[in-house]
């Protein structure tokens, strides 16, 4: 029987946002209950203690317990016999940041505008991370030791370092502790024969290592002993955090303290593989989720320990969880739904995931996922699924699969992900196809729920205020003195729906050039800024425009300016635009110098005669020693920058 992504007969709003998972959101809507559960609380002794262990960059179902036959991983195998497992856990974006950033706050990161890796933004006063609202209730709050929330955590934690730890902590005092592994994080499989052995092999026993002429390998990887030999590197990173977690779990015991405490497994976000990380298929937002109880708090949970569930869990409900298990309040500017403790709300239909810019690459995709279907919507079509991105480009498997793609030896399943342009919509069958490979967007047969879906999520961006739907540069420039936030919760400031229409004729065919054409005189420069990417996306027939785009290079928004510009790049008309981008580079605002350096190097070789300006703009975003004033807008210009160097020796 086909799965309802949609109850039928739902006629009201309110029906609506329910069937969504749109209730909890921070942004108050008629007919939704309140968000707050109030609580007299249960004095602290009577309180379970939370440890949440985290690994990174790992999807399911290469662990055993998930059904892997040839993963070892025999400590969380044995786990999942003690805990719920959750087969349906999803990440809300497929990176990390933005990942980390709604599961610590419990707001999904296009709402508070920390969608991006990495940034630094300003949250509004009322939202506290969760850990501050439990160590406000007496808990000691330990994190061992990433954040990465794109945002400044202040009060956030008692501790957060290496050498953080529920021991540290008053004597009888409830905990909730984080530990999170990084051995398998994408940069791990990187590097030499011998200093792979030397960290992370040599660590494990013979019949614990793996060998990649026994691997299965997905669809939409071509099969080459380097391929092979990168993702047994990956079996065996996960041993090795299979390890680390039997670890944690021995200190727990040893402290006499797993009687006392709900334990949480996790990951931030599908493998660090290309197709995986980054992308909403399921490879990239699927994450394992397991929740052992021990017997004192069992009542806490409406499923025994051994016992797997396809209820669908958000990370945007992990916060209000844990609020919930504790029995205390849940602040109403929360956005998920509890899935376990007294109070646990009824079992969401939908989940939803966002993929933005990841460190110098802009992009912007939205999905929603119900138990059994998927829908993309690609926003900028017109940009390839791999684009140029210094970090994950230096890495031996993009090398490899690139190598691959150029011989032109892949299959169809291969090569769909090598091509120049995007679906604007793809919609899958995650039953039938669980890899996500058949695109049935344009199938008749589905187009009832594709429907719904669609219009699914785009209530989910209206609802949840996605910020996205402003380029970065002019979030921050339109928040000033505010945050992205509360900016966009004011209808005047961020007119979501007048915008969003803006951008939903991006990929639309030449045939809506004229609506394209006088978006551009849009009082909103989002909105404007849409309707450049929208004549970007026509390629040639964009020329058509030409005159209404040179009169936009004098734009008040940088993001349209520098957008125009690089349209008519492309279209052969530089002799004004170069100017514009030049001038961009010079901004003493780096998220609009990254924006112009990004324009700049998808121009290629036409850049050539802004060279000196380039190089000018590199030295800025360096210390004397040659070290990045950041880790983030600095080192990104710079790689785009560089990257617009090779184009021009090229």
């Amino acid at each position: 029987m086909e799965d309802r992504e949609v109850e039928p007969g739902l006629r009201t709003r309110r029906d609506f946002l329910k069937a969504a998972g749109l209730c909890a959101s921070a942004f108050v809507v008629s007919g939704c209950a309140s968000g707050v559960r109030k609580s007299a609380g249960k004095p602290l002794d009577d309180r379970p203690n939370i440890l949440w262990i985290t690994c990174e960059d790992v999807s399911p179902q290469y662990l055993g317990c998930y059904g892997d036959d040839y993963a070892t991983t025999p400590n969380l195998d044995k786990f999942a016999t003690q805990a719920v497992r959750c087969t349906k856990a999803f990440a809300t974006a497929p990176v990390c940041a933005p990942s980390r950033s709604c599961l610590v706050t419990g707001v999904y990161a296009t709402s508070t505008g920390t969608q991006h890796l990495r940034s630094d933004v300003k949250l509004p006063g009322k939202i506290k991370c969760f850990p501050r609202l439990l160590r406000e209730a007496g808990y000691y709050c330990s994190n061992n030791y990433k954040k990465d929330y794109n945002f400044k955590d202040v009060g956030v934690w008692d501790e957060s370092s290496h050498d953080a730890h529920w021991r540290n902590r008053k004597p009888g005092q409830p905990f909730f502790s984080v530990f999170n592994f990084v051995s398998t994080h994408q940069g791990q499989i990187n590097g030499s024969d011998e200093l792979f052995f030397e960290t992370y092999r040599s660590k494990l026993k013979g019949e614990e290592l793996h060998d990649g002429d026994k691997i299965t390998l997905p669809p939409y990887y071509p099969d080459t002993p380097l391929v092979r030999k990168i993702w047994a590197r990956y079996y065996d990173l996960i041993t090795f955090m299979d390890k680390q977690v039997a670890g944690v779990l021995a200190e727990l015991e040893a402290d006499g303290l797993a009687e006392e405490t709900i334990v949480f497994f996790f990951s931030d976000h599908g493998m660090g593989l290309p197709r995986f990380k980054r992308t909403l298929y399921d490879s990239g937002l699927h994450v394992p989720l397991m929740v052992r109880f021990p017997k004192k708090y069992e009542h806490l949970s409406s499923l025994k320990g051994g016992v797997a569930t396809e209820r669908l869990v958000s990370f945007v409900d992990f916060a209000p969880t844990v609020l919930n298990l504790l029995d205390l309040p849940i602040p109403d500017y929360m956005q998920g739904t509890p899935f376990l403790g007294p109070q646990s709300s009824a079992a969401r239909r939908h989940v939803f995931g966002a993929a933005s810019r990841v460190d110098e690459v802009y992009e912007l995709q939205r999905c929603v996922r119900g138990r059994r279907y998927k829908y993309i919507r690609n926003f900028m079509p017109h940009l390839p699924y791999i684009q140029p991105s210094e970090y994950p480009d230096r890495a031996e498997i993009m090398q490899e699969l690139r190598r691959a793609a150029a011989e032109d030896k892949l299959t169809a399943p291969q090569r769909f992900w090598w091509l120049p342009r995007k679906p604007v919509e793809e919609f899958y069958d995650t039953q039938a196809d669980p890899h996500e490979i058949n695109n049935l967007a344009d199938s008749a047969e589905h187009k009832n729920i594709i429907d719904k879906m669609r219009r699914i999520l785009r209530g989910w961006i209206i609802e949840t205020r996605d910020t996205g739907f402003m380029f970065e540069a002019e979030m921050h420039i339109r928040s000033k003195g505010s945050t992205p936030y509360e900016m966009a919760t004011k209808p005047r400031k961020y007119p979501i729906r007048h915008i969003l229409s803006a951008a939903e004729l991006v990929g639309a065919s030449d045939d809506k050039l004229p609506e394209m054409t006088g978006r551009l005189e849009s009082n909103d420069s989002a909105a404007r800024h849409w309707a450049v990417v929208a004549l970007a996306a026509l390629g040639d027939k964009g020329e058509a425009a030409a005159d209404a785009l040179t009169a936009s290079l004098a734009d008040r928004s940088p993001n349209v300016r520098f957008a125009a510009a690089g349209v008519l790049c492309k279209l052969g008309l530089c002799e004004d635009a170069l100017g514009v981008l030049a001038k961009g580079l010079e901004d003493r605002r780096e998220t609009v110098v990254l924006h112009a350096a990004r324009e700049i190097q998808g121009i290629g070789s036409k850049a050539c005669a802004i060279v000196p300006q380039i190089e000018l703009a590199r030295a800025r975003c360096k210390n004397p020693d040659e070290s990045y004033k950041n880790d983030n807008y600095a080192m990104f210009i710079d790689w785009a920058l560089q990257s617009a160097l090779a184009n021009c020796k090229q």
